[in-house]
């Protein structure tokens, strides 16, 4: 049984500033140049015209969030460590609230909802769905609010975000399509773990998206 495009709901992950090499972001993720946020805009756009509802979400961190490393006296970029026994891993600081790394870099006018998430500066949040201290975002509530059935989901970064957004969202009972060519990792045993990890849940994993057949993801 296919996907209902009336039922479908699209989650653009993190699409923000200082993610990107295009603005040479903070935390810039290889393979972001505007062509890709070109590409990322236009399947979106296309997604939309054909009847998809369409959802963002955004990092949108205090300055005192946990995971900056710059917030860890001694500490460097991408050091783990243990916070209250769990282990953070440690980014330089992006997607401030407020500040130009953190816009979403596709016409806002195009999602349903933008859901921000990492607002608690003692939890890390990599999914749209809750933070690492569980905490809910309102992603759950406006999918059922549009009677969302399955998701769509692509965006960055492949290993990270979009993984645990993936795995959340299989978890809350919607049928999940990942879409690789949409997005970007950071490291490469890291997105080809993450990519293995999303066959074994259940989520459907395509290349690209062939708009006249959506009906049969």
């Amino acid at each position: 049984m296919g996907l209902d495009i009336k039922k479908t709901g699209v989650i653009v992950v993190d699409i923000q500033g200082d993610f990107t090499t295009w603005k040479r972001g903070a935390l810039a993720v290889e393979g972001t140049d505007g062509a890709y946020i070109k590409s990322v805009e236009h399947a979106t756009r296309t997604l939309k015209e054909k009847g998809c509802k369409v959802y963002a979400t955004q990092d949108w961190h205090p300055p005192d969030h946990v995971s900056f490393y710059t917030n860890h006296p001694g500490k460097n970029p991408f050091d783990v460590i243990d916070v209250n026994g769990r282990k953070q891993v440690l980014w330089p600081p992006h997607c401030v609230m407020g500040t130009y790394g953190a816009e979403i870099l596709i016409e806002n006018k195009l999602f349903d909802a933008i859901v921000k998430k990492g607002q608690d500066p003692h939890f890390d949040s990599y999914s749209g769905f809750q933070d690492d201290g569980g905490k809910k975002t309102e992603m759950d509530e406006v999918l059922r609010a549009s009677h969302i059935e399955g998701v769509i989901l692509f965006g960055l970064a492949t290993d990270y975000c979009v993984f645990a957004t993936a795995k959340d969202a299989k978890e809350n009972g919607y049928r999940v399509v990942f879409i690789e060519g949409l997005s970007r990792g950071v490291g490469k045993d890291t997105t080809r773990n993450a990519i293995k990890e999303m066959k074994d849940m259940g989520i459907r994993i395509i290349e690209g998206l062939d708009i006249e057949n959506i009906n049969a993801l």
